[in-house]
């Protein structure tokens, strides 16, 4: 079986496409392609994945009629006629998301190559939009995107992270050494995304003094490598502890120490952080395309496992109260736990894999 997976532009699309290409590797015996942006992140991590990658020139479509919009809209033509051998010879493509997977879902609809599209947001991209009018099948994460030919498989994330609710106990001594933080402490994540997000980096400085005097909290902040300088100043707060970081690389480490996370609604994060069962207080970014995030973090919090504080109208005081709030109520945070656990979808990846191999030997067409 062959399956090209076309997706990039950052690593929140390549990721997923990586712990896809994995379970097509070892449940199916699938051989993979991977195309995508010869600029993006999948150039490096596809490879390091051990997969081939056969880079394409695309550009980010603007919403606004533009000489940038216009040669991205080029530029993904030019792309999909160069991938389309490529696809041709391929028994399902898998549309993973993002700008760069534009060609290869164009080029399946010339080759009548079957089409899988993830769809991960509870608002579909622009890509997905268009491209669902030729797929044949869409796996998605949220229930909001239910509807004909959708599966809700739920967004794949990496084999380590899954692992964490088996191997909590042994991730967190490590992720305590690693970090170093206090074993003795409850643990607050606070998570901006691969760039960071700095207004949570703010809010987090601004909170920090008021919780100054939690001798039983400690803070782990992930600032994004542009913001890490300007807030290592934080770590001088005591005696509560925090301890900042430019990026969590080994991420399976922080959701095993983690009694709450401060985070944006990313689905990403929402699908790492309700596959270990982390309560979350969820800050949707605000100028998310077509407020994607604000629709993620709601239904999260419909299913009780987040509490939605949207950027707006968040204080210092107000995120401070939130997190003592929570990290006095055990039974809350517990429930909360329970909750994403009964959400997410850990086994996101082998859904995925079994939907693209199924669409592979033509069932359900």
């Amino acid at each position: 079986m062959n399956v090209v997976i076309a997706g990039g532009g950052t690593a929140g699309h390549v990721f997923p496409a990586l712990a896809v290409a994995d379970a097509l590797r070892d449940r199916h015996a699938a051989a993979i392609t991977f195309l995508g942006s010869a600029a993006g992140p999948e150039a490096r991590l596809v490879p390091d994945g051990g997969y081939p990658f056969i880079p394409l020139e695309v550009g980010s479509a603007q919403r606004r009629l533009s000489l940038g919009a216009v040669r991205a809209v080029r530029l993904t033509f030019a792309a999909a006629r160069a991938c389309r051998p490529v696809v041709d010879g391929a028994d399902a493509v898998l549309g993973a998301g993002g700008y760069a997977s534009a060609p290869a879902a164009l080029a399946a609809r010339r080759t009548r190559r079957p089409l899988v599209l993830l769809s991960p947001d509870s608002v579909p991209g622009a890509v997905t939009r268009i491209a669902a009018r030729w797929s044949t099948a869409i796996a998605t994460t949220f229930e909001a995107t239910a509807g004909a030919r959708v599966e809700r498989t739920g967004n794949p994330i990496r084999a380590a992270i899954a692992s964490v609710p088996e191997r909590r106990a042994e991730l967190a001594k490590e992720a305590v050494a690693a970090f170093d933080l206090d074993e003795r402490r409850r643990t607050v994540l606070v998570l901006g995304g691969s760039q960071g997000a700095l207004r949570l980096d703010e809010l987090t400085r601004e909170a920090a003094p008021i919780l100054a005097g939690r001798e039983d909290l400690q803070i782990l902040l992930s600032t994004g490598p542009a913001h890490e300088a300007a807030f290592r100043d934080l770590a001088r707060i005591e005696p509560l502890v925090v301890r900042v970081v430019a990026s969590i690389e080994r991420m399976e480490l922080a959701l095993a120490l983690g009694d709450l996370a401060v985070a944006r609604a990313g689905v990403g994060h929402i699908a790492e952080l309700t596959a270990c069962g982390v309560p979350s207080i969820l800050v949707p970014y605000p100028h998310a395309t077509e407020h994607h995030q604000d629709g993620n973090a709601r239904e999260v919090e419909r299913a009780g496992a987040a509490v939605v504080l949207p950027e707006a109208s968040l204080t210092a005081e107000g995120l401070a109260a939130r997190i003592m709030e929570l990290m006095d109520d055990e039974g809350t945070r517990l429930g909360m736990s329970d909750a994403a656990r009964a959400w997410s979808r850990p086994d996101a990846a082998a859904r995925v894999a079994d939907l693209v191999a199924g669409v592979a030997r033509g069932e359900g067409r």
